[in-house]
């Protein structure tokens, strides 16, 4: 005879059930709390498949697409909704492959096959004909050898490479109608949880796969193309196919083959090339161009950037001048606040706009201006003498948060402006339906620079991460639209580098920790990846920034 066992729900309710009642079972006394379909579960701060039966007493919660775990359900579980919903349109020969974020979704090229909007409305269809049919997500536990085998058969190399890297004896895979595939990521119950996604062609059997985010799960929004972005990691993945890495297992195989100095050597090279296309720009418009504003989101590689990119710019004749707009802090006292009270010093009002566009016009008039630096501790400004005057041939490189927005230079002439977007935009994947997202990148070196450099610890570091990536969204990404350049931080080796010094860190967050599951996951991603020595780094390389014993050091 089956016990009753108790279940409490975030410190709210307590509940007793039949043991063995699924969790999905169990979320129907708690959908209350939810404004959208229940996804994923946890059991003591795992996450766990709604499938899973509860056998014990524990603690549990339940996820919608509102929060980044669920909302990265929602999306993995699209998909393989997608896949399933192409090969049932084009045939089980043709293919997605799933290339990286773009807006906010992923872009998507479809192999095997040729597509055009026509035909991609058909898979949208197909997308929402398969969610009505309520089909169930199901998880299958197969040796890694059965897995293999299985995945030679289909002719899924790609699937079969990543297997021989990792060293578990069984892997989970799952199953949607008659197809099956691996995942890197807990999927959904079913299709019928999955309400909301767009399909948007862009060209060349490309087109990017829309859903909800927590900054706005209400809806899909409309995707906007933003050519450069999309360029860039486009031309990124054309070009680490050139020197043949497409995928983590492509990047394996030259590591156990210890040939991973040719790839630091042609990762780094591709790096200064962006520099010096850039620095070529502003010389042949160097009448104008007076300022170059440097910004980019978190842990991007900003202050190695712009240091390199004066060299460059120094190479070409000019004289290079840095500006922080750290010094032009407001007085604490006159500082916004946030919703919760804190001073908010992400804000562009957090600065003294005023000054700093008065100090603006002045140095580009040739006077002499004496600079303020910021006292972080007392909260104030300080003069000690240290004065700047530009020549003629002198520029600025001003890197910061808010150097794409204008309100920041509101009076400097847009032409005597270039604007430089900076990020990692990670081109590598673990295979073709499992990306790479570029917030983990930053993710992983942030934690890295946080614990040599701040004392943080890796849980603090994680807890910060969704309002700094509030912020980007705010202070960032809005002005992309108006930008003179791209670089593309990333390097194609670099998670094998981040692996050596980032592992240990996530096994410190304890596993009562709010943190833990996002620990765990980045963990597990991490082991798609061999670890690379970073000995052969140049001391000048962006990701020395982050991992320590950089030449910019001072």
């Amino acid at each position: 005879m089956a016990r009753l066992i108790k279940v409490n729900f975030r410190g709210i309710e307590t509940k007793e059930f039949l043991q063995g009642t699924t969790l999905e079972e169990i979320s129907d006394s708690f959908k209350k709390y939810y404004n959208y379909p229940i996804l994923i579960g946890k059991i003591n701060n795992h996450l766990t498949e709604l499938t899973h039966e509860v056998e014990s007493n524990c603690d549990i919660d339940f996820l919608d697409r509102s929060s980044e775990e669920g909302q990265r359900v929602n999306a993995h579980s699209l998909q393989f909704l997608l896949i399933l919903a192409t090969k049932k349109v084009l045939g089980y020969e043709t293919d997605i492959q799933i290339e990286n974020s773009l807006d906010n979704g992923v872009y998507c090229e479809v192999t095997g096959s040729a597509i055009d909007k026509p035909i991609l409305k058909k898979i949208e269809e197909k997308m929402k004909e398969i969610i009505n049919l309520d089909l169930k997500y199901t998880k299958v536990s197969v040796s890694r050898m059965d897995a293999i085998e299985f995945f030679k058969r289909k002719k899924r190399l790609d699937k079969v490479n990543m297997l021989k890297y990792i060293s578990n004896s069984f892997v989970n895979l799952y199953r949607l109608d008659d197809v099956y595939d691996y995942f890197f990521s807990e999927l959904a119950q079913s299709t019928n949880d999955l309400s909301n996604f767009k399909l948007t062609y862009i060209k060349n059997n490309g087109f990017v796969l829309s859903y909800p985010t927590t900054s706005n799960p209400e809806t899909t929004l409309n995707y906007i193309h933003k050519p450069m972005v999309h360029n860039t990691f486009y031309n990124y993945t054309a070009w680490a196919r050139t020197v043949g890495i497409s995928n983590a297992s492509d990047l394996n195989k030259i590591v156990s083959l210890g040939k991973y100095n040719d790839v630091i050597r042609l990762a780094e090279t591709h790096y200064e090339q962006q520099l010096a296309i850039i620095a070529h720009q502003i010389y042949e418009n160097k009448e104008n161009i007076k300022l170059v504003l440097l910004a980019g989101p978190s842990s991007s590689g900003k202050t190695t950037t712009a240091k390199k990119l004066g060299i460059y710019l120094q190479s070409k004749g000019f004289k290079t001048n840095y500006i922080s707009i750290d010094d032009y802090f407001k007085e604490l006292d006159e500082t916004p606040k946030d919703e919760n009270g804190e001073y908010d010093f992400e804000s562009i009002e957090a600065l003294d706009l005023e000054l700093f566009n008065k100090h603006l016009v002045k140095l580009l008039a040739g006077e002499k201006v004496l600079m303020p630096e910021y006292n972080f501790v007392l909260g104030k400004k300080e003069y000690k003498k240290r004065y700047l005057q530009l020549e003629k041939n002198d520029i600025l490189i001003i890197e910061g948060l808010h150097g794409l927005n204008d309100k920041l230079t509101s009076s400097i002439k847009r032409k005597n402006k270039f604007k430089v977007f900076i990020c990692p935009y990670t081109q590598i994947n673990i295979d073709n339906h499992n990306y790479v997202h570029t917030s983990d990148t930053r993710k992983l070196r942030r934690i890295i620079r946080d614990s040599k450099t701040r004392g943080k610890s890796t849980s603090d570091t994680l807890k910060m991460w969704r309002r700094i990536h509030e912020g980007e969204m705010k202070n960032i990404f809005p002005f992309q639209s108006d930008i003179d350049a791209i670089i593309n931080s990333a390097l194609v080796y670099e998670i094998g580098v981040l692996k050596t010094y980032v592992e240990p860190l996530l096994f410190s967050v304890n596993e009562k920790d709010e943190m833990y599951p996002e620990a765990i996951r980045l963990i597990n991603l991490l082991r798609n990846f061999l670890t690379i020595p970073s000995d052969d780094i140049p001391r000048d390389s962006v990701l020395r920034e982050f991992i320590g014993k950089s030449g910019f050091d001072t």
